[in-house]
C-alpha cells in the first residue's frame, strides 16, 4: 500500500487531530472484499454491504464531524485488478472557522487495471472564517474506472450565510498510466472570487463529476438526459476518456440531485449496472 506523504510544512503549523484512513479492496470469488484497513485517528468504516451483488459499498466514518484549523485528514484506497466499490458518507464533512492554521484534507484513489472505484461522498460545508486546503488525486491503471463526485458548500446559503471571510485551496487530479487527464485547483480568498464573472458568479455551491472510461455516446446521453440544476447553470465537458460534469447552484439539494442524475444515466453506460442508490442516503 502506498504510504502517505509527509505533511507540507507550510500548511502544517499547528497541533491538531491527525486522522488516517487506508483501505485495499480485492474480489474474490466473486465479491469485492475488504481486505486491508488501517486507521489513525478519528477516522473509521462500517461494515460493507452488498445490496448488488458482489459491489462493495462501504460508508466512511469520522465522528467528530467537524474539522478546525491544524487538524488533517488523509485517506488512500486503492482498488485491486476486477474490484468493484462504492465508497460514500452518513453525512456532510464540516470545516469551522480557523485561527489562522489549515484544516487540511487528501485523498489518494488508485484503480487498478480492470477495477471500478465509485466515491460518492456528501457535500463539504466550509463555514466563514474556514481556512480549508483539499486535494483529491485519482490514480487510474489500464482500464480502470472511476466515478465520483465533490460538492462544495460556501457557507451556509439556507439561512443566508456566506463564505466571508474565509480560504479554500481546492485541487483535482486525474491520472492515467500516469498521464494527467485532468488537474486543476480552486483558490478561493476574496469577495470576487465568489461574485465575480470568473469565480462563482455569486452561487454558493459548486460541484464537480468525472467519469472515466467514457465516449462521445455518454456525452450525447448526458446532454439529453439531464437538465441543469434548479436556479443555477450546468456544463459538459468530454477530454480523451474523461466525462466532467460542472453544475453551480444557490442550494444543496438542486445540486446532489444534478450530480445523481448525471451517475444515473452514466453508471449503465459506464459499469453495466442500473444505479443503486447506499441506502444511508435515505436516512
Amino acid at each position: 500500500m502506498r504510504a502517505f506523504p509527509k505533511p507540507e510544512p507550510q500548511v502544517t503549523d499547528a497541533a491538531g487531530w491527525l486522522g488516517q484512513l487506508d483501505l485495499g479492496f480485492e474480489q474474490r470469488e466473486g465479491h469485492t472484499l475488504l481486505v486491508h484497513r488501517r486507521r489513525r485517528g478519528p477516522l473509521a468504516v462500517q461494515r460493507p454491504f452488498y445490496p448488488e451483488g458482489g459491489v462493495c459499498h462501504l460508508y466512511l466514518l469520522h465522528p467528530p464531524g467537524i474539522m478546525v484549523g491544524g487538524d488533517r485528514i488523509e485517506i488512500a484506497a486503492q482498488v485491486a485488478e476486477g474490484a468493484h466499490a462504492l465508497v460514500t458518507t452518513p453525512g456532510a464533512g464540516k470545516f469551522y472557522r480557523s485561527a489562522g492554521p489549515w484544516a487540511i484534507q487528501d485523498q489518494r484513489l488508485t484503480v487498478r487495471n480492470g477495477a471500478v472505484l465509485e466515491w460518492l461522498p456528501h457535500e463539504n460545508i466550509l463555514f466563514p472564517g474556514a481556512k480549508v486546503r483539499m486535494r483529491t488525486e485519482v490514480e487510474l491503471t489500464g482500464s480502470g474506472r472511476f466515478i465520483g463526485w465533490e460538492i462544495h458548500s460556501l457557507g451556509r446559503p439556507a439561512i443566508g450565510e456566506r463564505f466571508v471571510p474565509g480560504t479554500a485551496d481546492l485541487g483535482l487530479t486525474v491520472r492515467r498510466d500516469g498521464r494527467p487527464l485532468l488537474h486543476e485547483r480552486l483558490r478561493l480568498g476574496a469577495e470576487a472570487d465568489l461574485g465575480g464573472p470568473s469565480g462563482l458568479r455569486g452561487y454558493p455551491l459548486c460541484a464537480t463529476l468525472i467519469a472515466a472510461g467514457a465516449q462521445a455516446g455518454d456525452l450525447d446521453a448526458l446532454r439529453q438526459g439531464l437538465s441543469a440544476p434548479d436556479g443555477g447553470p450546468g456544463a459538459l465537458t468530454l477530454v480523451d476518456d474523461l466525462l466532467v460534469v460542472r453544475g453551480l447552484a444557490s442550494a444543496v439539494e438542486p445540486l446532489r440531485r444534478y450530480l445523481m442524475a448525471g451517475w444515473d444515466v452514466l453508471r449503465p453506460r459506464l459499469l453495466g449496472r442500473r444505479a443503486c442508490p447506499p441506502r444511508i442516503w435515505a436516512t
